[in-house]
């Protein structure tokens, strides 16, 4: 979410439709791809509770202008407890506050706990004697809530997966609670956003919440976003889908083009052992475990990616399976090529990832840097929002800035 917000990205021709959007075609020193223009908004605080997550990210954000101290190893319950506890000033003034609160008690591949999580805010299993508390892992959108009460940014997104938009009420819950911040939002619907939509060549959908803080929104724009037509009068703050399946980019007067496939974003990667890259390099060695359980599947080069999930193990789908396992791509297999699951760089490249963020590194002579293996990897690509697609948010909202704060 972090990159999407910034732009400023290599991602393929073939994932910008220039019918709708020819100002996002600047010249990349590659062929195939472009570089996105930058946006309005600047990175000036991240959190995770992942040593992963800040190894991976310090290092790139560190080549745009970031500091290592803006990424801060702690959960979002710690971080309210602390600015509780006077340490407010250490917060810079925010304008969007972004997030995506864990969304595997919402998943449908998950175990569907929704609100009442097993897991704490730090990740870790609650034990039988602990009693249910907003700290559980389903809860931590109200900690979302409380930082944005606390800084009281003009916009806020929240993310989570589609499988919360059929767990009883939860939607409903979340907007409600949410709208009660005490300092005043405006959260229009939620909205499940499809990933092949716009860009991204993976069958991931996502539910995203955005809010306004009303006293930052110009008097028009606070009556436009209230107004159950903001789909049609020019405020809707979601994006517009760039991409559609073939038979819909042919239809009359829909400038849609069609989906950006797994093929088109590894047409250009050698395999694994051929390249430099220890992103590319790493990858799952667990076995075909045989069709009974998922990650067993072989990419559909022709077609849009699996979503790819924050898992290692035998759960990465894999790049070509074997004729006698199922495998589409004898001519591969015919030509020496091995079995073998998506690498990492694979995963971040179907999640629109540039090539340049790197997800896999050994340990420095020295010792100090933070070793990230094939497994972090997997899971810092898997947990994240594809930075195209939070490109789109973000450049939406940058379009409607200017009509609606003051």
């Amino acid at each position: 979410m972090d990159l999407g917000f910034e732009g400023d990205f290599e991602v393929l021709t073939k994932s910008i439709n220039k019918a709708i959007h020819p100002d996002w075609l600047s010249s990349s020193k590659r062929t195939q791809w472009v570089k996105l223009p930058k946006t309005i908004f600047k990175t000036v605080f991240a959190n995770d509770i992942m040593p992963a997550a800040k190894a991976s990210w310090v290092p790139y954000f560190k080549k745009r202008g970031n500091k290592e101290d803006d990424f801060h190893l702690i959960s979002i319950v710690d971080l309210v407890k602390q600015i509780s506890n006077g340490k407010k000033a250490e917060l810079p003034n925010i304008d969007v506050v972004t997030g995506g609160f864990p969304c595997q008690d919402f998943s449908v591949a998950g175990k569907r706990k929704g609100f009442n999580s097993h897991k704490g805010h730090h990740g870790k299993i609650l034990s039988s004697v602990d009693n249910p508390t907003n700290e559980n892992r389903g809860q931590l959108y109200m900690w979302m809530k409380h930082i944005i009460d606390i800084v009281k940014p003009k916009v806020f997104v929240a993310e989570n997966v589609k499988g919360l938009m059929s767990l009883a009420d939860a939607k409903q819950i979340i907007e409600n609670d949410f709208r009660s911040i005490g300092s005043g939002y405006i959260v229009v619907d939620a909205q499940v956003l499809y990933a092949p939509m716009f860009g991204v060549p993976q069958s991931r959908e996502r539910v995203f919440f955005i809010g306004f803080k009303k006293d930052a929104l110009k008097s028009k724009a606070l009556s436009k976003l209230s107004s159950p037509h903001r789909a049609t009068n020019g405020y809707n703050p979601y994006p517009i889908p760039t991409h559609g399946s073939h038979e819909l980019s042919l239809l009359p007067n829909d400038h849609r083009i069609p989906y950006l496939t797994v093929g088109d974003c590894l047409h250009d990667l050698s395999e694994p052992e051929e390249s430099h890259d220890l992103s590319h390099q790493a990858y799952s060695k667990a076995k075909w475990y045989g069709n009974h359980c998922q990650g067993q599947t072989e990419v559909d080069l022709g077609g849009v990616g699996p979503t790819i999930r924050a898992e290692h193990h035998g759960n990465i789908e894999f790049r070509r399976l074997s004729v006698e396992h199922g495998g589409k791509y004898k001519n591969e297999i015919e030509r020496g090529l091995n079995e073998r699951r998506l690498t990492v760089r694979e995963c971040a490249r179907i999640q629109t990832f540039p090539d340049d963020f790197e997800f896999v590194r050994r340990p420095s002579a020295s010792g100090n840097d933070f070793k990230l293996s094939a497994s972090e990897g997997y899971k810092i690509v898997g947990n994240a929002v594809p930075p195209l697609l939070a490109f789109h948010i973000a450049w939406r909202l940058q379009e409607l800035w200017s009509k609606l704060m003051k």
